[in-house]
């Protein structure tokens, strides 16, 4: 059995999107502690400088509990810069008239939720619909025998392959034992020049739109 055991995020790159294609059982880790340095809140795009993150700001207050309990700071005004820099990053994609109206809305739609993971699963899920994916996942908080130690949480579930978050020692607890679930990134038509690999799945749908399929099926 394959297990990938990652952090809930709106938007993952395709590193770990392959994590959890490729695997039999996904569990998305929202009992770890919140950190700065992961992508719960947070995706990259590429913008005319290249690599830019796009943030969800945190209450301070909450920054030290688990992913699944962090709310968003709606005091500060986050949502039109969040769609400004996807909108002035991807106007002249390929996609982004396809796609513009539905996505502006997602994101206003789930900016309306209190907590960071609900915003997650709303969006995330909005864009497994736009790239015709269907990802089964399971949240840690809803299972009762889990354990954060990934090893052993692993020889409970009898799993053979264990895929954790891309480029995560900072932030997550891995295994010795974990095996990257992408060796080599497909390339695609990017805007502008050297092309990217750690953009995240905002950037696929905005260049390759509905042909999404042809680079989903390198991975």
């Amino acid at each position: 059995m394959r297990l990938a055991l990652v952090q809930p995020q709106f938007a993952p790159n395709l590193y770990d999107l392959a994590a959890m294609l490729k695997a039999d059982r996904v569990i998305w880790n929202d009992l770890e502690q919140w950190s700065r340095k992961g992508r719960t809140h947070r995706a990259v795009i590429k913008g005319e400088q290249g690599k830019q993150w796009i943030n969800i700001p945190i209450k301070t207050e909450d920054k030290k509990k688990t992913i699944g309990e962090v709310r968003i700071e709606h005091e500060e005004e986050w949502v039109e810069p969040f769609w400004n820099a996807i909108h002035h990053s991807y106007s002249e994609a390929t996609w982004f008239d396809f796609f513009v109206d539905e996505l502006q809305h997602d994101v206003v739609e789930a900016a309306e939720f209190e907590k960071l993971i609900d915003f997650n699963i709303c969006f995330f899920e909005r864009m497994m619909t736009y790239l015709e994916l269907n990802i089964e996942y399971e949240l840690a908080s809803q299972i009762p025998d889990f354990d954060p130690n990934p090893d052993t949480f692993m020889s409970n579930t009898k799993a053979d392959i264990l895929h954790q978050e891309y480029d995560a020692k900072n932030y997550q607890w891995l295994s010795d034992r974990a095996k990257p679930a992408l060796e080599e990134h497909p390339g695609y038509d990017q805007m502008g020049n050297d092309f990217l690999p750690e953009c995240s799945i905002i950037d696929l749908l905005m260049n390759c739109g509905k042909e999404s399929f042809k680079v989903l099926e390198k991975i």
